[in-house]
């Protein structure tokens, strides 16, 4: 076990050790721990080049990650086995009087560099969510507060329909108050240099803002947030800033018994970063080091109905379309959007088994275009 591996394990230990002995000293304190494992097959067809044998693309649709080669290319077929979206959470509630606290740390396997597919397919465990709330706030790494996670669509994969869906963990500082939400979040610039190519100038000063509106009832629930940003590159010989912009509309609304629509549209300027996996970047930089915020609009919408007692079908579309300054070179994407279709059955209100079939195509500014098929089997198992 490396080092690393080592001093996790040391450290979860040590909490679900710690949390234990205040669970037994308060009694009202409650302690959870859950998770889920998974096993995910992936049968994945490129009309253009390849992924990287150990990419997360192997593992995650990522839409801006989509080979294109100008003019057409050769294609690749591959068959993955994966378990890394594997997950186990600890969760903590004390209430002290009007004081009510809490906390939860949250890790999965994806995204590790820790080993290979030889022998043993080890791999690290990644943080996902580690918050503390106290009252009405919120202090850690978890959700942006621009996110509505109720909206995003039930999939056989670890994530379907990424591409035009606002999708992104970060470390915040949240306030709650009835329907509404204000957060402030780690700022992060990912600029597209004239050249073509990506920086992530890790420059900005002031945090990202979010101001959030919820409405929920039989209906469902409908959210409306406003993101504000600032856009700073300070690296590699660059010095400018601009602002950024997004506005946002999602949910989930009940159409039957078990059936519900889930969609959401976000558009603005500079929050290319939040939508897509980061398809496109929040700013591009022309020659003479000028910052310039990219405009972009995307959106998801995603049908479920059951089918029987204990089948569901879901089906949806998502898109994102980037408006490019006409300086950036012909390789830069234009656009991504894909549809999928996945079967789900749960098994004994425990195991569920899914089937999937997507979709995906993306698209260049010189209007090259690359596309994967994919089928996705999976299993999961509740903790």
């Amino acid at each position: 076990m490396s080092n690393y591996s080592k001093h996790t394990a040391t450290l979860l230990a040590s909490t679900i050790l710690g949390l234990a002995c205040v669970s037994a000293a308060q009694a009202q304190t409650s302690v959870t721990v859950g998770g889920h494992i998974d096993l995910d097959v992936h049968y994945t067809d490129l009309s253009d080049g390849a992924f990287a044998s150990n990419s997360v693309t192997r593992d995650i649709y990522i839409p801006g990650a989509i080979p294109v080669v100008a003019g057409g290319g050769a294609g690749t077929k591959t068959t993955d086995f994966s378990a890394e979206a594997s997950r186990f959470y600890i969760k903590a509630k004390h209430t002290d009087g009007d004081v009510k606290m809490g906390g939860k740390v949250e890790l999965d396997f994806l995204l590790s560099a820790q080993g290979n597919q030889r022998v043993s397919n080890s791999v690290s465990p990644r943080l996902r969510h580690a918050y503390l709330d106290f009252n009405n706030f919120r202090f850690g790494q978890t959700w942006t507060a621009f996110q509505n996670t109720s909206s995003i669509p039930e999939s056989a994969s670890f994530l379907g329909l990424s591409d035009g869906m606002i999708f992104i963990r970060q470390p915040i500082i949240q306030y709650k108050s009835g329907p509404w939400q204000v957060s402030l979040e780690n700022g992060n610039t990912t600029v597209t240099p004239n050249a073509g190519g990506r920086i992530e100038a890790d420059s900005n000063v002031l945090p990202d803002g979010v101001i959030r509106y919820n409405a929920s009832g039989s209906f469902g629930n409908v959210s409306v947030a406003v993101i504000g940003r600032e856009l700073r590159i300070d690296t590699a010989g660059l010095d400018d800033k601009t602002t950024g912009w997004g506005l946002s509309v999602s949910g989930r609304l009940n159409v039957g018994e078990k059936s519900d629509i889930r969609f959401g549209i976000t558009g603005g300027d500079g929050v290319g970063r939040y939508i897509g996996l980061n398809a496109v970047n929040a700013a591009a930089v022309d020659a003479t080091g000028e910052l310039e915020a990219i405009p972009v609009i995307g959106g998801h919408v995603a049908l479920r109905v059951p089918v029987g007692e204990t089948t569901r079908l879901s089906v949806g579309y998502s898109a994102l379309q980037a408006d490019n300054p006409a300086f950036l070179p012909g390789a830069t994407t234009k656009m991504v959007h894909s549809g999928m279709a996945a079967l789900l059955w749960t098994a004994s209100n425990k195991v569920t088994f899914g089937f999937e079939l997507m979709y995906g195509e993306r698209e260049t500014e010189a209007g090259d275009k690359g596309d994967m098929t994919r089928a996705t089997f999976s299993t999961k198992l509740p903790f």
